[in-house]
């Protein structure tokens, strides 16, 4: 397998980067689209463009598919390419886009045991509308999953003293430096969030946190703020990967959300352990 290559995810982010909200900043959020579709046909994937209804308009998912060799139970990475009105999101996220990009290159040779679907979600600031209208449709059609990751602002980390914040409580169990990737699951993925955690950890360099979630996130609402929520709601394996949002970037949401503030470092070994982990839930 290629490492995951950190001018390439630099690339990509410039690409990315930019107010990405349907409405409002239509032709870059169209570009945007465009530059991912393209890039992971470039890879060699089989590319869906997934429709579906929002306020009497058609919007789209765009999956890369590489079909398993012995089953088609899926294996989803997601990465929602829209951002807030008045940020560049960078963080908030080309960064888990241009991870997910990254991921396809580097596992675009493997021959999959079973399906395995980058997608790019559209309308997550809107509630998660474009991961749930997937998963209705992985419903409908009675489509196993194997496991759903996540890829939800991967790109912010120091090693300052006292930069990472906790909800009340949690500072008891979780480190004060924001260096740190987190994994938080629900109770029902605890097999893959442990498999996801043991293999993340080989990667060098790479502190990395989990939380396992009880009532579907529903006690620390937060954690229910990506696309993962609507597969949890479903019944599926879902975790969600991050940096852990608001809790440490203080350019959460705002027009300071800019590529100079992002490790390009910690997205790579973030993708390197992902890519691990995968691999792992593939052999499985």
């Amino acid at each position: 397998m290629k490492n995951a290559n950190q001018e390439l995810i630099g690339m990509h982010l410039k690409h990315l980067v930019g107010e990405r909200t349907s409405g409002l900043s239509d032709k870059h959020l169209g570009y945007v689209f465009h530059y991912i579709q393209q890039t992971l046909e470039s890879f060699g994937y089989e590319i869906e463009l997934d429709s579906f209804p929002f306020n009497g308009e058609t919007f789209q998912n765009i999956i890369a598919r590489k079909k398993g060799e012995k089953s088609d139970e899926r294996i989803i990475v997601g990465a929602h390419f829209d951002s807030v009105p008045d940020s560049p999101g960078a963080d908030d996220n080309a960064s888990g886009v241009a991870a997910m990009l990254e991921l396809a290159r580097i596992l675009a040779d493997r021959k999959w045991n079973h399906t395995v679907e980058f997608v790019g979600f559209n309308l997550e600031e809107r509630y998660m509308i474009g991961s749930t209208a997937y998963v209705e449709k992985l419903k409908h059609n009675h489509i196993r999953v194997r496991g759903m990751i996540s890829l939800e602002m991967v790109g912010f980390a120091t090693d300052k003293p006292k930069s990472q914040k906790m909800p009340f409580g949690f500072g008891l169990f979780y480190p004060n430096t924001g260096n740190f990737i987190a994994i938080v699951g629900n109770v029902r993925s605890w097999k893959l969030l442990n498999k996801f955690k043991s293999k993340m950890k080989e990667t060098k360099n790479l502190p990395v946190e989990s939380l396992l979630i009880p009532l579907n996130g529903i006690p620390l609402p937060p954690v229910r703020w990506s696309d993962h929520s609507p597969f949890w709601d479903a019944g599926y394996p879902a975790l969600l990967i991050t940096d852990t949002s608001f809790y440490r970037n203080p350019h959460y949401h705002g027009p300071k959300d800019t590529i100079e503030t992002l490790n390009l470092d910690f997205i790579r070994k973030v993708t390197d352990g992902v890519a691990q982990a995968l691999i792992a839930l593939d052999e499985s």
